[in-house]
């Protein structure tokens, strides 16, 4: 059988004879209120439900840790860009630093990717549609305000 190499590799393509390492990288955090991190921003379109019309949505993957364990895990969250959402964008821009509370802001998502913020993490259980076993993940409840540092000269 001929070895088939593959042009994408440096892209992440993995070819039918290559060596893999990594294990499951999933690691569920108990809920609580987490400082996170945006790893990564993809743009997509939301093809539309019973519930809200299609509309573009962002992406995300979070880094969050476990300042106790030291233990790291990855939120996916999808931001829909649709009025019947904008609650949470708002959530989400004021968490970044990027919003103020009352008042407008244009979106600038170039600026998402390795922004920092808070947030209160919950453990969603749902039943596979695929094999009708129950799982765990976590999820975003809410994100919190950024926190505005002050300092006063002469106190810690």
């Amino acid at each position: 059988m001929e070895n088939y190499m593959n042009p994408q590799a440096a892209d992440g393509a993995l070819g039918w004879n290559d060596e893999i390492t990594k294990d499951d990288e999933f690691e569920l955090l108990p809920e609580g209120t987490y400082d996170f991190k945006v790893e990564s921003l993809e743009r997509g379109y939301f093809d539309g439900s019973d519930k809200m019309s299609a509309c573009p949505k962002a992406d995300l993957t979070l880094i969050v840790r476990d300042p106790i364990s030291g233990k790291e895990g990855k939120i996916f969250e999808s931001l829909f860009l649709h009025s019947k959402s904008e609650w949470r964008l708002s959530q989400f821009f004021t968490s970044i630093g990027q919003k103020k509370k009352g008042e407008p802001l244009r979106m600038d998502w170039n600026k998402v990717p390795g922004a920092s913020g808070r947030l209160e993490l919950t453990i969603n259980e749902y039943t596979s549609k695929k094999d009708g076993n129950k799982y765990k993940n976590n999820r975003v409840g809410r994100y919190l305000p950024k926190e505005i540092k002050t300092f006063t000269p002469g106190q810690f």
